[in-house]
């Protein structure tokens, strides 16, 4: 109660006048107009940010697209499109359309505080890719950090989303060309799938015919080196026939010539065969007669040797009795005998040779009577054999000739037949080759047959793989390939908007300036309770109270300012009065230790203090991106407490971060209150210090 007292002393104290009111007032209104202006002027900027002129130049040219599929063109103009949506107003800024040069000139003198340039190629670049002459567009933009940094980093934004939707747009237009392409690879796999099996079969029957023909070659080889063989015996008989036809035609030649000498010899032949025929039947006759002479000799030589033999045959008889009767011996006899067979020899001989010259006459005979007859057809037919001689050397004049062209046909033949010789020789050999390169293709032709088979497995797998898309399918497949990644935001917490996403940080930092401001005017420590020399945590926490007091009033109209001028609505509205209410009333606490313990030292620090922690807390950036050491004050200061607790309240995060934080702050008020009564206790006794102090500000 003392304590209590002790405040609405001071608090009259403070009062006490007009000035001194409105000095309270201004106070009260100082964390309003720091928190309220600031989150009222950011209360949207990126909505604002057509009100921001930025310069656009279109130097694109555009392009000519070939389907590769059809061959159908089609011109495009991504720099047209780009600038309608930026000028429709889906940019961002406030676009105005003009030339390069007063797009620099506008960006150097802050006229535009960026400015986009569209290049010539820039479509002929985004095409590019389709004509595998792959070359990356680009977008220029220009920038001016001394006009504004934030709006270059914006510029960058805004020039990164027309990228990105560029880029969708290309990559849908080329996925889904990629997709017909695969649609029509498909179809052509098929026809493939299908010219694979006819290839398979066809190599299937190219391996058979390739059997037959090893065979057929082999026979072929067989019968070439047979025909080698027999061209060379055909050689061999041409040579001799051209030999013989040489002998033939100078045979022939000289049958010719012989019977032009017949028939010059034979021209009287008709008369002279005449003539002969006359003395061959005069002979026939003259012969017929001797013949007839001679059989009778013949006759009267037979009758002799007759009588002969009959006389030795008495002389036989009469000798063999003179024998008898001893007239004679035996030796005469035989020696008579032997002279009697003497004389039988010349007997026999003569009248043999007589028999024998008359048969000669009578063959004589007869052979003249034939030569006479023969020589009578041969005067009859001597005129027809003339007249055949005539033809006969007609005919071998014919023949001479014609044997001369066989001859020289021969000789031909010949030549031909060597030719011939060494063309199946030839023949022999290139059939011996063609038989053994049929062998290796027919082992090339069974490869063959086992890799169609792989070819046609390999493309029907293939086939499998290759995705066969309706057009519907081909749209959303290309449209997501182009698009790949939909962001969907689950915000467990949403600020609503940029002021409001501000609001944790700068309310607790004008708490902060107004409890700061306050021991502008209040004493930490009441003077009069330090003379009572009452208890120190009484006078502590009856110094802390009026400044406490007044804080809670400045919380409460910036709450109020906040919440219903501002429109930034707390999730939870208590909770977030709560926090502001805790953390000023630890900030009173905190620059009361501080002003207590140093004075206007502290008071300066107090001031240092703000500045560390509006870098600490993490208001604006996460507190992470800070350097060290700052980022290891984050945790060990009060307003980072502060800050993530109205992040809680406001956006409607988890109630225990709030507890905690709400748990730190009062932790941290305790303290600074058991600091404050060290602090009161030490200052009951007076030194020369405090009655006049090095530095008064």
């Amino acid at each position: 109660m003392i304590a209590i007292r002790l405040a609405v002393s001071e608090i009259r104290r403070i009062s006490a006048g007009t000035l001194p009111k409105l000095a309270i007032l201004a106070m009260v209104v100082i964390p309003s107009l720091y928190a309220g202006l600031y989150l009222f002027a950011n209360e949207d900027p990126y909505g604002e940010l057509h009100r921001v002129p930025a310069a656009l130049v279109v130097q694109d040219r555009g392009a000519t697209m070939t389907d590769a599929i059809n061959g159908t063109t089609e011109k495009v103009d991504y720099g047209d499109q780009v600038a309608d949506r930026l000028l429709s107003g889906d940019g961002g800024f406030g676009w105005v359309e003009t030339s390069e040069g007063e797009a620099e000139s506008g960006v150097r003198n802050g006229r535009y505080d960026a400015a986009l340039i569209i290049g010539p190629q820039f479509s002929e670049e985004l095409t590019s890719s389709a004509r595998f002459e792959p070359e990356r567009a680009g977008l220029t933009l220009i920038t001016n950090d001394a006009n504004n940094y934030l709006v270059t980093r914006v510029a960058e934004t805004i020039v990164g989303d027309v990228r990105d939707t560029i880029a969708t747009q290309v990559g849908t237009f080329a996925a889904g060309t990629f997709l017909d392409g695969l649609s029509v690879v498909h179809t052509d796999l098929t026809k493939g799938v299908d010219g694979a099996q006819e290839l398979v079969a066809g190599s299937s029957r190219l391996t058979n015919g390739t059997v037959e023909l090893v065979d057929g070659t082999a026979t072929l080889a067989r019968g070439a080196q047979e025909a080698a063989n027999g061209s060379a015996r055909l050689e061999s008989g041409a040579d001799e026939l051209a030999s013989g036809t040489r002998r033939i035609a100078n045979g022939a030649s000289t049958l010719s010539n012989g019977l032009d000498e017949l028939k010059r010899r034979t021209g009287s032949l008709p008369a002279d065969t005449r003539k002969l025929a006359h003395g061959a039947q005069e002979v026939a006759d003259g012969n017929a007669k001797v013949a007839a002479v001679g059989d009778d000799a013949a006759e009267v030589a037979g009758t002799v040797v007759d009588q002969f033999r009959a006389s030795r045959a008495s002389l036989d008889e009469g000798l063999d009795a003179l024998v008898e009767q001893g007239r004679m011996t035996d030796a005469e006899r035989d020696a008579l005998m032997a002279l009697f067979a003497d004389a039988e020899v010349p007997v026999d001989a003569v009248a043999a040779q007589i028999e024998s010259a008359a048969d000669r006459l009578d063959a004589l005979s007869r052979g003249s009577s034939e030569v006479a007859a023969g020589t009578e057809k041969l005067a009859a037919a001597a005129p027809v054999l003339t007249q055949g001689v005539r033809r006969a050397a007609s005919g071998g004049a014919e023949l001479a000739s014609g044997s001369a062209r066989v001859d020289r046909g021969a000789q031909t033949l010949a030549r031909g037949a060597g030719t011939l010789a060494d063309g199946t020789e030839k023949v022999a050999n290139g059939a011996e080759r063609l038989a053994t390169s049929s062998t290796a293709l027919r082992k090339g032709s069974a490869r063959l047959e086992t890799g169609t088979g792989e070819l046609r497995n390999g493309l029907q797998d293939g086939l499998r793989k290759v995705p066969d898309l309706d057009k519907t399918t081909a749209r959303d497949t290309a449209e997501t390939i182009g698009d790949p990644v939909a962001v969907k935001e689950d915000t467990l917490a949403r600020a609503g908007s940029y002021g409001a996403g501000l609001a944790p940080f700068f309310l607790p930092l004008a708490a902060w300036i107004g409890a700061y401001v306050l021991f502008l005017l209040v004493r930490p420590l009441s003077s009069r309770a330090l003379a009572a020399n009452g208890p120190a945590t009484r006078t502590a926490l009856g110094g802390w109270a009026p400044p406490a007091v007044v804080g809670l009033v400045q919380v409460a109209v910036m709450f109020t300012i906040v919440r219903f001028a501002l429109d930034i609505a707390p999730v939870y509205e208590v909770a977030t009065a709560a926090v502001l209410v805790i953390a000023s009333m630890s900030f009173v606490a905190i620059l009361q230790a501080l002003n207590a313990w140093l004075g206007e030292v502290g008071e300066f620090l107090g001031l240092v203090l703000m500045l560390v922690q509006l870098v600490t807390a993490g208001g604006t950036f996460p507190w992470e991106t800070i350097p060290e050491p700052l980022r290891s004050l984050h945790w060990l200061l009060p307003m980072s407490y502060a800050v993530n607790g109205l992040r809680q309240t406001l956006y409607g995060g988890e109630a225990w971060i709030v507890v905690r934080d709400l748990s730190v702050l009062v932790g941290v008020f305790v303290v600074a209150i058991i600091l404050t009564a060290l602090a009161a206790r030490r200052q009951k006794v007076w030194t020369p210090k405090q009655l006049q102090p090095e530095l008064v500000i």
